[in-house]
């Protein structure tokens, strides 16, 4: 484990109580490796998870008054997906300072993107535990401060069917409907083509992973076609 003092000065926070931290750091992999009952890190992450959750709810709710509880919870698991709670834990150089399994560390486990986000919520479950919520609250607000500033459009769910039907039924009572014309791709990784149409005109194409987004990717299209012509008829 790497100098544990320079660690806590890129938190922000110093600990009372130093096994708290040690333990944030105590990958599974040890138990395992070892056959014998240890202690490590993985209810550190159940708290911390549960802590940063609370917080940011909290945020989002007082930051946008004027959105309901959809894109509430849309922008709130933007915030603290897995990739991005990785890019924390990489921006703090987490990695160093994990005790691993010799098997865990030959196999890149001071780089995985999970065990990077695990440890992240581990580190602040022992903040909270060593200075309180406040802490805990100081630690979020200062690591998601710049994730917030980019939050101006990302509490608008992500539902371009929705916006679809909404745009098409302010002229019309006819909902799009939508139609699978193609599967390509082995079993595996299937990709799936869609169109949608209104009125029995095609208005776009899409495709996807799942019929489900490829009529979302065929709506977003159509979207995209129907405002243009809009913007051009304006």
């Amino acid at each position: 484990m790497a100098d544990l003092d320079v660690f806590q000065t890129r938190l922000g926070h110093r600990f009372a109580n130093l096994a708290l931290l040690q333990l944030a750091l105590t990958h599974p992999s040890l138990a395992h490796e070892q056959g014998t009952p240890m202690q490590h890190n993985q209810r550190l992450e159940f708290l911390g998870d549960a802590v940063l959750q609370l917080v940011l709810t909290r945020d989002l709710y007082e930051r946008f008054p004027a959105f309901g509880e959809g894109p509430l919870t849309k922008a709130r698991a933007k915030l603290v997906n897995r990739r991005a709670l990785a890019d924390k834990g990489r921006m703090l150089r987490i990695g160093e300072q994990l005790v691993l399994s010799r098997g865990e560390e030959a196999h890149g486990g001071r780089e995985r993107a999970s065990t990077l986000a695990d440890a992240f919520e581990a580190v602040l479950g022992a903040i909270f535990l060593d200075g309180g919520f406040v802490a805990a609250e100081q630690f979020i607000a200062h690591h998601f401060h710049d994730a917030f500033g980019g939050l101006g459009d990302i509490p608008v769910v992500d539902n371009p069917k929705g916006e679809l039907q909404e745009l098409l039924q302010a002229t019309s009572t006819e909902a799009p409907h939508y139609n699978v014309v193609d599967t390509s791709g082995p079993e595996h990784d299937r990709v799936f083509a869609c169109t949608v149409h209104h009125e029995g005109h095609e208005l776009a194409r899409g495709e996807g992973k799942s019929k489900k987004d490829a009529e979302s990717e065929a709506a977003r299209a159509a979207l995209k076609v129907l405002r243009q012509h809009k913007t051009g008829t304006e």
